[in-house]
C-alpha cells in the first residue's frame, strides 16, 4: 500500500522525482525504439512494369522533341520563302513602276534671230553675205526619280543640205522630276551657199530661207545604282526665216524630238 504525502511540500519533491524518473527512462530506451520502428518500415521495391513504363514514356518524348524542331525549322522556311516572295514582288512591281526609267523630252522651245549682216560684194562667185546670229532655247525634261547626266552636246544647222553652223553645250545635269534649259548661240554663215543671182534679187523685197537644225544629246540615267539606261534624244527642226533689207525675223519653227 502506497500512502500519498500528505504534507504539499512533499508531494511536490515526490512529483519532481517520478518526472526525472520517467525521463531517465525514456533517454535509456529512445534508441531501441527507433530501431525497432526503422525495421518494421516496408521497403519501397521498384516494380518492373513502372520501370517499363517510365522507359516508354522517355522514348516517346524523343520523337516529339525531333518533331517539335522540324516544324519550327519549317515554319522558319516557310517565313523564309514567303519573305523572299514579298520582296521580289514588291521589287518587280517598283521596277515596272517607280523605278522604271522613262524617255526624257527635248523641245526647242524659241529660237530668235540676235542679229544678221547683209553685205553686197563684188566677187561674181559670192556676190551676198549673209551672217547670222540665232539664240536657241532648249529645255530638257526629266521624269524620273532619278537625275539625268548628259555629255557634250551639239547642234548643227543647215541650208540646201549644206552645214552653216554649229553650236556646243557642256555637260550638265537634269534633277529627277525638274527642267532644265539650255541656251545655245550660233553664228550661221548663209553665203557659204547663198550663190544665187535670184537669192540677192529677192532680198530686195523679201525671201524666205529654211534652214534646218539638228541636236543630239547623250546621258544616262542611273536609279538607286541598279536601274540603269543609256539614253540618246535628238531634235530635228525646220525653221523659216524671212529675210529682206528692211527686215529680218523667224516666222515659223517646226521641230521633232526622238528618243532610243
Amino acid at each position: 500500500t502506497v500512502f500519498a504525502p500528505t504534507n504539499p511540500k512533499q508531494r511536490n519533491e515526490t512529483n519532481a522525482i517520478n518526472k526525472a524518473h520517467n525521463l531517465l527512462l525514456l533517454l535509456l530506451f529512445f534508441p531501441q525504439l527507433m530501431e525497432k520502428k526503422e525495421q518494421t518500415k516496408p521497403v519501397a521495391v521498384s516494380s518492373p512494369s513502372a520501370d517499363a513504363t517510365d522507359d516508354a514514356a522517355a522514348i516517346g518524348r524523343l520523337p516529339a522533341r525531333r518533331l517539335r524542331k522540324r516544324r519550327c525549322a519549317l515554319f522558319c522556311f516557310l517565313c523564309c520563302a514567303a519573305s523572299a516572295v514579298i520582296v521580289g514582288v514588291v521589287v518587280l512591281v517598283l521596277s515596272f513602276t517607280l523605278f522604271k526609267v522613262k524617255d526624257p523630252t527635248l523641245t526647242m522651245n524659241s529660237l530668235v534671230i540676235e542679229r544678221i549682216d547683209l553685205d553686197f560684194g563684188t566677187d561674181r562667185s559670192r556676190p551676198l553675205s549673209i551672217n547670222a546670229t540665232l539664240d536657241a532655247d532648249i529645255s530638257i525634261e526629266n521624269p524620273n526619280m532619278a537625275s539625268f547626266r548628259f555629255g557634250n552636246s551639239t547642234t548643227d544647222f543647215y541650208y540646201s543640205g549644206e552645214t552653216v553652223g554649229v553650236a556646243y553645250a557642256p555637260i550638265g545635269k537634269v534633277p529627277a522630276h525638274r527642267t532644265a534649259r539650255l541656251g545655245v548661240r550660233v553664228d550661221v554663215l548663209v553665203d557659204r551657199v547663198a550663190t544665187q543671182l535670184n537669192l540677192t534679187m529677192g532680198l530686195l523685197s523679201g525671201t524666205q530661207l529654211q534652214l534646218t537644225s539638228y541636236t543630239d544629246i547623250r546621258g544616262r540615267v542611273s536609279v538607286l545604282g541598279v536601274y540603269k539606261r543609256d539614253i540618246e534624244m535628238m531634235l530635228n527642226c525646220s525653221i523659216t526665216m524671212e529675210v529682206s533689207i528692211a527686215e529680218q525675223q523667224i516666222t515659223g519653227t517646226d521641230c521633232l524630238a526622238t528618243v532610243k
